[in-house]
C-alpha cells in the first residue's frame, strides 16, 4: 500500500456522530478525515477515488434504518457502481441537550422553559422521544443536516434574547462548538447504537487490504476470546410485482446456499408506484464448504430477479461464532 495517507469522507460538520465514528474506525491508521456537506457528495468521493473510505450511518438500533443511505445503494442511476461495502462501525450514541454557552449554570432544575425552538438531524428526534415528551412538549423541533450543526446553531445564539435555542448532539459536538450540555444521556435506551456502512470502490488496489476490527464491541455482541466472525454480504434486486411468488422464490435462494437472512429492507423503485427495490443482508460463517455461497446465490438470484447487485462482504463486527 502506497506511503500517502488514506482519505476518508464524512458525513459533516465536524463533531457529527459520523467524525467520531470515522475517527475510532480507522484511529489505528494516520488516515486524513474529511467532512461532506450530504451523503451524495461522500458516496461520489469513493466513486470517484477522491476518497479511500466513506463512513456512512445506515441504521439506528432505536429508531431504524437511514433511508438516504438506502436510497444511494439503490443506486437507480448507476453513479456508484464501483461503490461498495467493506466494513461496519457500531456507535454507542448518547444524545445531549445543548444550550448557549452560560445560560443554564444549574443544568436542567434551573431551566425556565424559555427554549422554543430544538435543533437536529432527523433521526435523532426517535431516539429521545421520552425527554422530549416530559420536558419539550409542544417546543418547535427544526430539522438541520446534522447533529452537530444544531449545535453549531445554538453557539452562535445572541445573548440576553427572550427566545432561546436547544439542539440535540453529543458531548463531543459540545465540547467541539463552545456549548453547555443542559441534560446528558437523553436516549430512551441507554443501549442506542448506530451502525456505520465503511465503503470503497472495488477498483482501488490501496483499500483491498485493510481489515476492520472492532475492538469495543457494543452491547448486544458476543465477542470471546476464541471465535471465527461470521461474514455479512448485502445484496439488492427487484423483481416482477405481478409474478405471483416472484419475492418468495428470490428469498428462498439464500436458505438454498446456506445464507441467514438477518435482515430485509425496501425503497420505492421509481420505475412505477408501489414497486420496490429490496436490499437483503445475509451472513454466513466461512468455511470449505460455503467459500462460493454468496457467488452461486448471485447466480441463482439472476434467474428469478428483475435485476440484482452484490453490494459487497465484509466482516461482522457484532456476531461470532464460537469454534
Amino acid at each position: 500500500m502506497s506511503l500517502q495517507k488514506l482519505k476518508v469522507a464524512f458525513l459533516g460538520p465536524l463533531a457529527s456522530f459520523s467524525h467520531q465514528a470515522a475517527a475510532e474506525s480507522f484511529a489505528k491508521t494516520s488516515a486524513e478525515l474529511h467532512p461532506h456537506v450530504c451523503f451524495a457528495d461522500a458516496f461520489a468521493a469513493v466513486q470517484q477515488q477522491e476518497a479511500d473510505y466513506a463512513v456512512i450511518p445506515c441504521e439506528n438500533s432505536t429508531n431504524g434504518s437511514v433511508v438516504q443511505t438506502l436510497d444511494l445503494l439503490a443506486d437507480r442511476s448507476d453513479l456508484y457502481k464501483d461503490v461498495k461495502v467493506c466494513g461496519e462501525y457500531y456507535l454507542t450514541v448518547h444524545h445531549c441537550l445543548l444550550v448557549h454557552k452560560g445560560s443554564y449554570p444549574g443544568g436542567l432544575p434551573s431551566y425556565d422553559g424559555k427554549i422554543t425552538k430544538l435543533y437536529t438531524h432527523p433521526q435523532a428526534w426517535g431516539q429521545c422521544d421520552k425527554f422530549l415528551a416530559k420536558y419539550f412538549k409542544g417546543v418547535e423541533r427544526q430539522d438541520v443536516s446534522s447533529t452537530s450543526k444544531g449545535a453549531e446553531i445554538v453557539s452562535k445564539e445572541e445573548p440576553g434574547t427572550d427566545e432561546r435555542g436547544g439542539a440535540i448532539a453529543s458531548r463531543f459536538a459540545a465540547e467541539y462548538h463552545g456549548v453547555d450540555a443542559l441534560e446528558e444521556n437523553i436516549e430512551d435506551r441507554a443501549d442506542n447504537t448506530t451502525r456505520f456502512l465503511i465503503l470503497r470502490n472495488i477498483l482501488a488496489d490501496r483499500t483491498a487490504g485493510l481489515e476492520f476490527e472492532q475492538p469495543n464491541v457494543p452491547n448486544g455482541g458476543d465477542a470471546q476470546l476464541h471465535h471465527e466472525a461470521t461474514h455479512k454480504t448485502l445484496v439488492s434486486f427487484s423483481i416482477d410485482h405481478s409474478s405471483p411468488g416472484a419475492l418468495a422464490n428470490a428469498l428462498l435462494i439464500f436458505k438454498a446456499h446456506g445464507l441467514n437472512l438477518t435482515s430485509i429492507n425496501t425503497r420505492p423503485s421509481l420505475k412505477r408506484a408501489w414497486q420496490y427495490i429490496f436490499f437483503v443482508e445475509c451472513s454466513r460463517t466461512p468455511c470449505a464448504e460455503n467459500n462460493d455461497a454468496v457467488l452461486n446465490a448471485l447466480n441463482d438470484l439472476r434467474g428469478v430477479t428483475e435485476s440484482c447487485r452484490d453490494l459487497g462482504t465484509w466482516k461482522d463486527q457484532l456476531g461470532v461464532s464460537i469454534i
